[in-house]
């Protein structure tokens, strides 16, 4: 079965008009997701995944590279009917009430006025907006204004659903009932794609994940997959390590853990050599576990800010 998106040496550069500077916002990105999956979009704020989502519904055209999307050309009309999109910063007309602006969405949609009336309703009460169908929308809150979005991105019953940041706004309750509806799309045989900087939104809900960082996919895969590729060795001795220990190859951290215990995370592959290294200083060893990688440190790693640097879990 072809993919609901195809993605394949993806590329966007922006010229800026006054200082004429040329900006790469997005560098040959590669991915592709699958029928019936949540795929995870990762990546700090300034990564490209907005760039990348407005080139998949066609409100930008890629520098380079290509882009399929439930077979066909992003932007088309024939493929946009079967797709439900959330941008980042949806605009809507404030002085409409949320029941007559999924109305309008509707007519652009060609849904006949009954039908109009049942999903309307239906959607609101599953965004949690039953009670404020007629508070006009001026009066929301930013992450009712975000409900709105959600349940306009749903109008149409799409095959394929884009959301961009569709928790951003959101209090905990919020949150957990639009995490709670996104995988109850899925139930429902429907394939989402959303974009997200919260890791334990993308822990929580999805199959598989792209890390994206300053345009550029740095992991691709299911969480299992990219975490393995952070497996440490954690090597508990009893006794006081030279500084000489903290800079050797494999070892990533050596810390003092209380009294005369010293732990060392160490990758995996060269945790032989570095225990056999231990032994010979006459060390004693008290204890060697397992230690996987978390998301957020290989997030953080990404970013170049933590202690575990890009190409040490690249694999």
């Amino acid at each position: 079965m072809e993919d609901m998106i195809a993605v394949e040496g993806l590329r966007k550069v922006f010229h800026t008009p006054f200082r004429r500077r040329r900006v790469e916002a997005v560098k040959g990105v590669t991915f592709n997701v699958r029928q019936g999956e949540i795929f995870g979009f990762l990546g700090p704020n300034g990564a490209g995944k907005t760039t990348t989502l407005k080139m998949l519904v066609g409100l930008i055209r890629p520098t380079a590279g290509r882009a399929r999307i439930l077979g066909g050309e992003p932007g088309a009309i024939d493929i946009m009917a079967r797709v439900g999109f959330l941008p980042e910063q949806p605009y809507f007309y404030d002085y409409l009430k949320p029941a007559e602006l999924l109305d309008v969405f509707g007519q652009i949609f060609g849904l006949p006025r009954a039908e109009r009336r049942r999903r309307i309703d239906s959607l609101l009460d599953l965004v949690g907006l039953g009670d404020a169908k007629n508070r006009v929308l001026r009066k929301f809150s930013k992450g009712m204004l975000q409900r709105v979005g959600i349940a306009q991105a749903l109008l149409n019953d799409p095959e394929l659903i884009l959301l961009d940041e569709p928790m951003s706004g959101l209090d905990p309750v919020g949150r957990k009932e639009v995490i709670d509806l996104i995988a109850s799309l899925k139930d429902r045989g429907k394939t989402v794609f959303f974009s997200s900087h919260i890791l334990a939104d993308i822990e929580r809900l999805c199959d598989r994940v792209v890390i994206l960082h300053k345009g550029e996919v740095k992991h691709a895969g299911t969480l299992q997959e990219l975490l393995a590729q952070g497996d440490r060795k954690e090597i508990m001795v009893n006794g006081t390590l030279e500084d000489g220990w903290s800079g050797r190859p494999g070892i990533h951290a050596v810390d003092r853990v209380g009294g005369a215990v010293t732990r060392l995370l160490v990758e995996a592959g060269a945790s032989d050599g570095v225990l056999r290294d231990l032994l010979d200083a006459r060390l004693e060893i008290l204890q060697v576990a397992d230690r996987r990688i978390s998301l957020e440190e290989l997030f953080v790693a990404d970013a170049g800010t933590g202690p575990v640097g890009a190409k040490e879990v690249a694999g």
